[in-house]
């Protein structure tokens, strides 16, 4: 038998055929919105990696050396790993020194000795400066680290062992390089630049005032870094300015200190090591071999840190 059409089958057919498009088209609808949703939704779970991705790639322009580039780095030449907040580090060559004062220095103390050879095998970096306010915020933005008080080229302070740490974490996490806060054989051994005098510019105080902010002419505050003289291996600020926070744990002596140029990791650790005297201290605080230990919690407006970072073998 043969089938027929009526002349309603048409406006049947066509109105099914809209009904169809209509509902492939809310569907696709939907499903725009529902990832416009999930989009906004990991958008907003992962909002702080987000944002410290944008800091770091578009605000701060990484430059991180590759190990080429780390290999081939000559002693005493320079590198930052990003071009807006990132300390500028310089190579400090492989070497042995005396570390300590003798019995002789004028205005030494006993936790100074006894003097011992330490030698360094490999070459480190370390900062050219203090860490600044400016390069400290590129921490803070990210919520890596607390604000803390003044700002610019001057640096940081109100800085406790702990958060000079936790900023050592963040710049070794966004650069994927180990920095960290140097051993106190190793701040000794840059402070000295190959010197085995008081200062690494001598034994006489009255030159001073080339090298270093300290109480006779810093003007009761911390001053802009880099503003003195550097050292033999360019690096400024060893002497005054800020009290600068190592890795060691404090101990009243160097009896049985590494010989290696290896933090302290036992002692007193109730206690972390100062070095170098701040803006506040008379000239015999700002001694090479000056040390100093305090609870890692104190934070100070004459305390603050450099940075060291591990080179690439």
């Amino acid at each position: 038998m043969t089938s027929r059409r009526t002349g309603n089958d048409e406006p049947e057919i066509s109105a099914g055929r809209a009904a169809e498009q209509s509902a492939r088209v809310n569907a696709r609808r939907m499903q725009a919105l529902l990832v416009v949703l999930a989009v906004m939704l990991i958008g907003w779970w992962q909002q702080d990696w987000l944002k410290a991705q944008y800091q770091w790639r578009v605000v701060m322009k990484p430059a991180v050396l590759t190990p080429v580039q780390e290999r081939t780095l000559a002693p005493m030449s320079e590198f930052r790993e990003c071009a807006h907040g990132c300390p500028t580090m310089v190579v400090v060559p492989a070497g042995s020194f005396i570390m300590g004062s003798p019995e002789s220095e004028k205005k030494a103390d006993d936790n100074e000795r006894p003097q011992h050879e330490v030698t360094l095998a490999k070459p480190f970096a370390i900062g050219k400066f203090d860490v600044t306010f400016a390069e400290w915020d590129a921490c803070v933005e990210v919520g890596a680290c607390r604000r803390v008080g003044w700002g610019g080229d001057r640096p940081v302070i109100e800085v406790s062992w702990g958060a000079a740490k936790l900023y050592a974490a963040w710049l070794s996490r966004v650069t994927g390089k180990e920095y960290r806060l140097p051993t106190e054989a190793e701040w000794e051994y840059a402070a000295r630049a190959g010197s085995k005098t008081r200062y690494f510019f001598g034994d006489d105080e009255a030159e001073l005032d080339r090298y270093a902010w300290y109480e006779e002419n810093s003007g009761g505050e911390t001053q802009p870094v880099g503003k003195k003289k550097a050292n033999a291996f360019g690096l400024y600020d060893m002497y005054g300015n800020v009290w600068e926070w190592v890795e060691d744990c404090y101990k009243g002596s160097y009896e049985g200190a590494p010989l290696d140029g290896s933090a302290l990791a036992t002692g007193v650790c109730r206690r972390r090591v100062l070095r170098g005297g701040a803006w506040v201290n008379a000239p015999g605080a700002l001694r090479a071999a000056t040390r100093f230990g305090f609870e890692p919690v104190f934070r100070g407006n004459d305390i603050g840190f450099r940075l060291a970072r591990t080179l690439t073998p």
